[in-house]
């Protein structure tokens, strides 16, 4: 509803319209666009300048808004396209922690609700780190189930990253507590995955609830690493979590491991130098 602008000069309406709320468009629902457009249409055909500026800026708001909410939705309808037409229960699936030093391998399984978009849903490594802990919060509040497939060091180290990554996605599947009709996963199909299911590239990029399960995967997998390094607190992991950035190889030079290491990753990396060109942490795998 337009704020009452009876009398009010512009100064005093930009005083009223800075308690207006504008949402961010990863924030943003339907009637949050919907209350700005009504307001920025009102306040277009005030006869002053200053007032139709201010209509303009939150007709631009609403837009963006509209912009994000068209992109999420475009990436539910590509969702469709991966999926048998008779499927109805979908699970998107990714994971994170295939590449750093130290930590788990951590997979994710989301099933969205066809018809509630999630707001800033993405693939989790275009997401700053604020951004990725509220869309998490979102898709708990918002999706339909969601289950989580943890694989620690030790079992990375016995049956190799990729045997952890696809035990950690068959963990995860296993924990939404749902039948799945089928399932989209990141890059690749995961054997012994019991349910019908097919590898899409690249897509956290193109498919809702992949990303989706991207931003689960990560957010949870960083805050494992957050509760490390209380446990480990000379190696820096509440901010590298567990990737080979320069703070973290100069640790392990003044420390050696802890257990949380995958030594064979340290052996394979020093190996072929790559102790040398240090990573900064990345937003995702």
């Amino acid at each position: 509803m337009m704020p009452d602008r009876t009398g009010l000069t512009v100064r005093a309406l930009t005083s009223v319209l800075a308690a207006v709320p504008v949402p961010r468009p990863f924030e943003a629902t339907l009637a949050d666009i919907e209350r700005l457009e009504e307001l920025g249409r009102d306040l277009r055909k005030d006869a002053r300048s200053g007032a139709r500026r201010h209509g303009e800026r939150l007709l631009k708001a609403a837009a963006l808004c509209r912009r994000e909410r068209s992109r999420v939705l475009g990436m539910m309808q590509a969702e469709a396209a991966f999926a048998p037409p008779d499927a109805v229960t979908v699970a998107g699936v990714d994971e994170a922690g295939r590449g750093p030093l130290a930590g788990p391998v951590v997979a994710a399984a989301v099933v969205l609700d066809p018809g509630v978009p999630v707001p800033g849903v993405d693939d989790s490594k275009r997401l700053p780190e604020d951004v990725r802990e509220l869309v998490f919060d979102k898709i708990r509040a918002l999706a339909l189930h969601v289950g989580v497939g943890v694989v620690g060091t030790a079992m990375v180290e016995r049956i190799n990253v990729l045997q952890a990554t696809y035990l950690a996605m068959r963990r995860a599947v296993a924990g939404l507590g749902c039948s799945v009709d089928y399932a989209v996963v990141d890059g690749f199909r995961v054997p012994g995955l019991d349910v019908p299911h097919r590898g899409v590239i690249r897509g956290d990029a193109v498919c809702a609830s992949i990303a989706a399960a991207s931003i689960v995967a990560k957010v949870t997998r960083d805050r494992i690493m957050r509760r490390v390094g209380i446990r480990y607190p000379a190696y820096g992991f509440e901010r590298n979590k567990g990737y080979a950035t320069a703070e973290h190889w100069e640790a392990l030079k003044r420390h050696g491991p802890c257990p949380a290491h995958r030594l064979s990753f340290i052996t394979r990396a020093v190996a072929v130098g790559d102790d040398a060109k240090p990573e900064e942490d990345p937003a995702g795998d």
